[in-house]
């Protein structure tokens, strides 16, 4: 069957009380539209069409990277009906059937669709629904059964007594085969909105004797839309515990579940051991075995097997290589290769550095634009002063330097394989191999100085 996807994105979304529109809010590291179009996007449809209002720009530059997204634009604000009409132009012509749903449906499976495609495929429906059974349902359309077929959907605000107490409601995702697209043109503007509403085309479907069908193959969980700042923290803790449930299944040890976020994007090996309050972001990748202590967040990270990551660290767009141990209290900033077996410990900060294997930073120190060769330790209190004002300059530390604690190295500067380094040393110029650097001014001892000093305050 070839389908074409609409999705309704022209909402306004006033209840949000932002001024970020709707659907540009994150949802686990993405925008609630993004989530919604990637599962729309997973199924191929023959066409995905976004129906938008004439003031989302800021919507329309979000899914520029989505180019195979065609845009239709609703002119006025006049309900889902309206809006579905907006999208017809976009269609292929041999387009047998129409998925419609909300863009704020950004739990919904690809799977969920899939099935729900087969099955309308299967029927011989003008019109079907995925439908949900709903704890509270106060806010959704109510689904009517006659006889257990479907013959109406009826808004919360339109219902009576016994139509609110019906539980099974309308998650807003259709199926609509080409056929009936023509009714759209008889659906009257409803009298207390002064929209047209796309729930109406059932009960015109009903009229002409068409078969309509709602199919409850999901749950509220994934079914939900987004309305408010509550429900959207209610479905990022929902997307959280489908991701953290995943991976649980596959190996991975949450101390605390429920404390740890995981972006759906990110992949982490079996036997790793995340404690609470960790975040894991993009599309970080974490090894097996590993050990991620608390507070700790990750961002688009790649990080090997057996590493671990103490207490309060943040690492971003970095290679953290096997064997190695972070923190606690390390920030790893951008660009930056941790080689194998390599100790970055206590307020260390490094910044697009390569540090190879078994080096030792365990400290109080800054490592920016700098090439450290294997088995170098750095003493706290380190600086690699790579900034002069203007530019940045790198530092390179051979193999098997040893820097003595307290050291500033003034980059561009090299400091040869073997060489030591004196504590408390400012290094301008280069280190020859098997050498000791040092810059210090000669101690004086001035005997009773103190002593003086406090008699004379």
């Amino acid at each position: 069957m070839k389908v074409c996807a609409v999705v309704l994105a022209g909402g306004l979304g006033t209840r949000m009380r932002s001024s970020t529109p709707k659907l540009l809010h994150p949802i686990l590291g993405k925008t609630i539209i993004e989530r919604t179009l990637e599962s729309i996007l997973a199924i191929n449809c023959q066409r995905t069409i976004i129906v938008l209002n004439k003031s989302s720009d800021a919507i329309r530059q979000s899914i520029s990277c989505y180019g195979v997204v065609s845009i239709a634009i609703q002119q006025e604000p006049l309900g889902t009906a309206d809006a579905l009409k907006s999208a017809l132009q976009e269609m292929p012509e041999d387009t047998e059937a129409i998925l419609v749903l909300n863009g704020d449906s950004p739990l919904i499976r690809p799977e969920t669709l899939t099935a729900f495609i087969n099955l309308f495929s299967k029927s011989s429906c003008a019109l079907a629904l995925l439908s949900f059974i709903a704890k509270n349902p106060s806010e959704y359309g109510r689904i009517i059964r006659e006889n257990g077929r479907v013959t109406a959907i009826v808004e919360n605000k339109d219902a009576n007594d016994a139509q609110r107490a019906i539980s099974e409601v309308n998650s807003g995702v259709y199926l609509i085969n080409r056929s009936a697209l023509s009714l759209l043109a008889y659906i009257d503007k409803n009298p207390l909105k002064g929209e047209y509403y796309l729930t109406d085309l059932l009960g015109l479907c009903v009229k002409r004797g068409l078969n309509t069908e709602a199919f409850s193959i999901a749950g509220e969980k994934e079914l939900m839309g987004i309305n408010n700042q509550e429900e959207l923290s209610v479905a990022t803790a929902i997307l959280r515990e489908r991701t953290n449930s995943q991976w649980m299944h596959r190996g991975v040890t949450f101390i605390d579940p429920y404390a740890v976020t995981v972006d759906p994007e990110a992949q982490i090996g079996a036997d790793t051991i995340i404690y609470p309050n960790v975040i894991i972001q993009s599309s970080t990748i974490i090894g097996s075995r590993c050990v991620i202590y608390p507070n700790t967040r990750i961002f688009k990270a790649s990080i090997e097997e057996g590493v671990t990551i103490k207490d309060n660290s943040v690492i971003e767009e970095s290679l953290i290589k096997s064997g190695a141990v972070i923190g606690p209290f390390a920030h790893i900033r951008p660009h930056s290769v941790i080689g194998e077996d390599v100790k970055i410990g206590n307020f260390v900060e490094v910044k697009k550095s390569n540090i190879a294997r078994g080096v030792k930073a365990s400290h109080l120190s800054y490592i920016g634009d700098a090439e450290i060769g294997e088995g170098v330790n750095i003493g706290a209190g380190t600086i690699t002063c790579n900034y002069d004002g203007v530019n940045k300059h790198r530092t390179v530390i051979e193999k098997d330097v040893f820097v003595g604690s307290d050291t500033q190295l003034i980059a561009p500067v090299r400091v040869g394989e073997g060489a030591y380094i004196g504590a408390g040393s400012t290094i301008t110029k280069d280190v020859p191999p098997n050498s000791l650097g040092i810059s210090r001014s000669t101690q004086r001892n001035i005997i009773g100085w103190a002593q003086r000093k406090r008699k004379k305050n």
